[in-house]
């Protein structure tokens, strides 16, 4: 176990390492650099932010491997953003998000065995591989147009719509199918990235993944939308029961 001091130094170590070993290999830019370290910051600031807010001041091993994700995670960022100015550095960034997918399935098992779960880490693994199609998907939109994009941005708009429609933040109850969307999200986006794919085979399946997000996002919607209905229609109920008490 770590104070929440010393995971935030371990986490910006492993992304200087990553970013080094990228610069070392020729494979990173100053603007790549920048944005890799730029993401380190933000991650970082917004973690400690998470971990104060919760009154936790630990971090448990299965939070240090969500750091090393993390820091592998700012490498494809810095490598989404070196595409833009002229390199393709194909090879590194699938690798980087190979093992960043890879490791997702690592954290959980740890917290579990370890007995150290949390709502923190839970969202914070979850934010970290938002972040990653994210990155995945713009990087693909170069060679297969922006609206793979969309592919990549639903977590984020499920998070602005949360903000206007109050019962969207309701919990909703955990599916396992949900995984397996998001497994086959991440693999087809860094299968697209690698260029392993034909052109047509390539949009087809992100258009299947497509079709699976809005089944899976579509039907958590409509579950919270039915409860929300449900306990107004209660609510309802209690007051003209009460006035005609």
């Amino acid at each position: 176990m770590l104070t929440v001091s010393q995971g935030v130094r371990f986490g910006l170590i492993a992304q200087a390492a990553v970013l080094a070993g990228l610069a070392g290999a020729g494979g990173l830019s100053v603007v790549g650099a920048l944005a890799g370290l730029a993401y380190a910051a933000v991650a970082v600031a917004l973690l400690s932010r998470a971990f104060r807010r919760s009154g936790a001041g630990t971090m448990g091993p299965a939070d240090l491997v969500t750091l090393t994700r993390a820091a592998l995670v700012g490498g494809v960022a810095a490598l989404v953003a070196d595409s833009f100015v002229g390199s393709e550095p194909v090879a590194a960034l699938t690798a980087l998000a190979v093992v960043a997918l890879v490791l997702d399935a690592v954290d959980g098992r740890v917290a579990r065995n370890t007995g150290t779960v949390s709502a923190v880490g839970a969202r914070f693994d979850m934010e970290v591989d938002s972040v990653l199609v994210l990155l995945l998907s713009v990087y693909v939109a170069h060679s297969l147009g922006p609206w793979v994009v969309a592919i990549g941005s639903v977590h984020y708009v499920f998070v602005v719509a949360r903000r206007g429609l109050f019962w969207l933040r309701a919990p909703a109850p955990p599916r396992y199918w949900c995984k397996v969307v998001a497994a086959v999200q991440g693999i087809t986006l860094v299968t697209a990235a690698a260029g392993v794919l034909p052109g047509l085979v390539a949009v087809l399946a992100l258009v299947a993944v497509a079709v699976l997000l809005a089944e899976s996002f579509g039907r958590e919607v409509w579950w919270l939308w039915r409860h929300h209905r449900a306990g107004s229609g209660a609510v309802v109920q209690r007051t003209v029961g009460s006035v005609h008490a």
